[in-house]
């Protein structure tokens, strides 16, 4: 099937989830209005459909290849960069002197969901790009900067994420890749890194590596990571492309999904070194790391909704179209399209409000990150960056933990068909699987979430935002309304869940640090069901308030998800603070056995 952008989904996410429209009233969002933010969401909804979903099957079937030690993208991948240059997107959130449109990260997120829809593998590119520009704008010197940001603004020259080495995996404290100083404000590094995504490709002219790496007399652990910029082809004075630097594209790993995005084996300083410079202070890199993975994390979120709301596209179509069995409204002899049957409705239906549940996270972390950036006040950019920090592990781990599960659903309304390659459905699914395991696992977002964000103020940022969350639920009481069901009650019951194992989880932390990693990944899906199903309340609220209900959809979504998903809350609760005991009961070498 053919995608379309979930324009009037994305939009109403920002409206009712974001507060966007208060926000442009305020002032935070100067110069940016609905109806512009309409016309841009719709005409990234025409790109993604128009060219770049047309190029996602043969992305999967074709793939990204390597041959004489470059890497050669699927037919008409550069022709549909040149075009996504060309008509400004990768500029969107670019800084203004260095030829961006500087438009608010919410902004960009709205169409960082479409591209990965369209066609995941090609989005990959510059997703990594904009997490390496920022990283640069942060911590780069003028010179750096001058060289370099507007031709990465433009898509001109494309940017990734050096961090994984073969030994090391997540754990980037124990990488090997060494920096030798030259004296003359470069360094030679040597070293491998893998799972490099658009590591080697044909779309640009120069790939501008950020690349983790250690000094020579540098401290063990992650006190001795500085981070160094490594172009592919070295820049000569005048700004002109020289000599091919020293880094090989060793090979292209094989993978379950996203064929056509070439994830790379890169060595560096096979022969004379490679010629780096360094980003921010020697020993400090991690500082610097964490502004390319925050961007990253919060953009990967965005590709598990992404996979959620394309392969609910595709089921719903497959489910109108396919008949079987009888439905309750079926004449005697006739076979019924499959979602009149109540089981095939409760799994769209699960996978539609899951989908908008997730897309309302994503786009709430991106308004935290603009008021971190933008706020007025000096509390206004204070509160945003605490609350993005808190919510950006969330916003990717439970989107994306969406984003394979609601793909999997969709496998499953195709039945048997579902698991044949033809129907695209196990396209979604593979694709997707990879999202949990990326910029940090999601073990390690919950363990990062419960360990470094509660603890944030001292609890404070996470009770102030429980509390805030419980307003929507006292506007749902208040509001008498019969079409909202049971939508309060269970939603208060998710909230003294999350605020029950929320404290508890602080107490163990002092205690039994233990046990509360333990529980951190449930504690993780209980934060997201609890937020995601009071985004979609505060949608509902919205529709009744805007037409008196008349638009039931919203309603509907977000009664279904407060009845049918937010009952899980308790038991996860019951999971974090009383099921320590058995996981830590049973003896690693016994679970060896």
């Amino acid at each position: 099937m053919t995608y379309q952008a979930p324009v009037e989904d994305i939009l109403f996410a920002l409206k009712s989830a974001a507060d966007v429209p208060q926000l442009m009233e305020s002032g935070i969002y100067d110069g940016l209005d609905e109806d512009t933010l309409r016309a841009i969401v719709e005409e990234a909804g025409k790109f993604g459909a128009d060219v770049l979903d047309p190029l996602n099957r043969l992305g999967d079937t074709v793939g990204s290849s390597l041959a004489d030690g470059r890497v050669t993208t699927p037919e008409g991948w550069q022709s549909a960069y040149a075009q996504f240059c060309e008509s400004g997107w990768n500029a969107l959130t670019g800084p203004e002197d260095h030829g961006g449109q500087d438009l608010p990260e919410i902004v960009s997120c709205a169409v960082t969901e479409i591209w990965n829809a369209a066609n995941l593998s090609f989005a990959l590119c510059p997703l990594l790009t904009m997490g390496a520009i920022e990283a640069l704008k942060a911590h780069g010197s003028k010179q750096l900067i001058e060289t370099y940001l507007a031709k990465m603004v433009s898509g001109e020259w494309t940017g990734t994420m050096n961090l994984t080495e073969p030994h090391a995996g997540s754990d980037v404290g124990a990488l090997r890749t060494k920096a030798v100083p030259q004296g003359d404000g470069t360094y030679k590094l040597s070293g491998t890194k893998t799972f490099i995504s658009y590591g080697d490709h044909d779309l640009a002219d120069n790939i501008v590596h950020m690349v983790l790496g250690r000094l020579t007399d540098a401290p063990e652990g992650t006190r001795g990571i500085s981070l160094f910029l490594v172009p592919q082809v070295l820049v000569n004075e005048d700004g002109t492309l020289g000599a091919r630097n020293d880094v090989v594209t060793a090979n292209v790993e094989h993978k379950l999904g996203i064929h056509g995005s070439p994830t790379c084996t890169l060595i560096y300083g096979e022969n004379d070194g490679a010629v780096g410079y360094l980003v921010g202070e020697e020993n400090r890199g991690l500082n610097v790391m964490f502004i390319m993975m925050n961007a990253a994390r919060l953009g990967v979120g965005l590709q598990g909704v992404a996979m959620a709301d394309r392969a609910t596209q595709h089921a719903l179509q497959y489910a109108n179209e396919r008949t079987q069995g009888r439905g309750p409204k079926a004449k005697r002899g006739e076979m019924s399209p499959i979602i009149e049957h109540a089981d095939i409705r409760r799994t769209i239906m699960t996978m539609k409000s899951m989908t908008q549940a997730a897309r309302m996270i994503c786009l709430v972390t991106a308004r935290e990150l603009d008021l971190a950036e933008r706020g007025a006040t000096k509390e206004e950019r204070l509160q945003g960056e605490m609350r993005s920090a808190l919510l950006t592990p969330v916003a990717k781990a439970f989107s994306t933990d969406i984003g394979v599960e609601v793909a999997s659903m969709g496998v499953q309304v195709h039945g048997g068909m579902g698991f044949m390659e033809e129907t695209g459905a196990a396209q979604y699914y593979r694709d997707a699987r990879i999202l949990p395991i990326y910029e940090g696992t999601n073990g390690i977002q919950a363990i990062d979430l419960v360990t470094r964000k509660l603890t944030l103020d001292d609890g404070a940022v996470v009770a102030g935002y429980i509390d805030e969350l419980a307003e929507t639920v006292d506007a749902l009481k208040s509001s008498n309304q019969p079409l909202f069901g049971k939508m309060a009650e269970r939603l208060d019951e998710g909230l003294v869940a999350l605020r029950s194992a929320s404290v508890w989880m602080g107490e163990q932390l002092q205690s039994n640090p233990e046990a509360a990693l333990a529980g951190a990944t449930p504690y993780l899906r209980l934060f997201g069901l609890a937020a995601g199903g009071i985004y979609l309340a505060k949608g509902a609220l919205l529709a009744v308030r805007e037409n008196g209900g008349a638009d039931r959809d919203h309603v509907a979504l977000a009664r279904f998800f407060a009845e049918t998903q937010v009952p899980a809350a308790h038991g996860l609760a019951l999971s974090i603070t009383e099921g320590a005991d058995s996981l830590l009961s049973m003896p690693i070498e016994r679970l060896s056995a």
